[in-house]
C-alpha cells in the first residue's frame, strides 16, 4: 500500500516538474545540463520512473528557480502539514556537511519522535479525561442504607 503512496507522489512530483520545466520554456536536456543531472534520468522523474534525492531536487528547484521546499513536499519528503517542523526538516535538508543518508536517517529520527509525542500527548488526554470522571464520581454522595432495631417490648 506504500508503494502505491510513493508512487503517486512521485508522479505528480514529475508533472509538477514537467509543468514548471515547460512554462520556464526549458528543454529536458537544457533543465537536466542546468541541474547538473542526467537527461535520461530527469526523464525518469519526470515519468514518475524515479524518485530523486533531496539534493537532486535542490539542484532542480535551484535551475527551474522556484522553491525546493514545494519539490520537498511533492516528492513526500516534506508534509504540508509540518507548520513550524518544516523549519527543522529544511535545516536537515540544508545541511551541506551531512550525506544523503544522514539526512534521511536525521528526518526518520525526527518523524518517529514527533510521532510518539504525539502518541503520548493523545494517551495523556485520554487518562484526564479517565481521571476526571473518576473523580465526578468520587464527588457524589454517598448513600448507605441502615435498618433500624426497635425493641418493643
Amino acid at each position: 500500500m506504500a508503494m502505491g503512496k510513493v508512487g503517486k507522489t512521485v508522479e505528480s512530483l514529475g508533472d509538477y516538474l514537467k509543468e514548471q520545466r515547460v512554462s520556464s520554456r526549458l528543454s529536458l536536456r537544457q533543465l537536466a545540463e542546468q541541474a547538473g543531472v542526467s537527461n535520461p534520468y530527469l526523464s525518469q522523474i519526470e515519468r514518475g520512473l524515479r524518485k530523486p534525492s533531496a539534493e537532486v531536487l535542490q539542484q532542480i528547484a535551484k535551475a527551474l528557480r522556484i522553491s525546493a521546499e514545494q519539490l520537498y513536499v511533492r516528492a513526500g519528503i516534506l508534509s504540508p502539514d509540518d507548520g513550524v517542523g518544516g523549519s527543522v526538516e529544511l535545516a536537515i535538508l540544508g545541511d551541506t556537511g551531512l550525506t544523503e543518508r544522514q539526512k534521511q536517517s536525521l528526518l526518520d529520527v525526527y518523524a518517529s519522535f514527533l510521532a510518539l509525542n504525539a502518541a503520548e500527548a493523545e494517551d495523556s488526554e485520554e487518562s484526564t479525561d479517565a481521571t476526571e470522571e473518576e473523580l465526578a464520581h468520587e464527588d457524589a454522595p454517598i448513600t448507605t442504607e441502615t435498618n433500624t432495631v426497635t425493641n418493643e417490648g
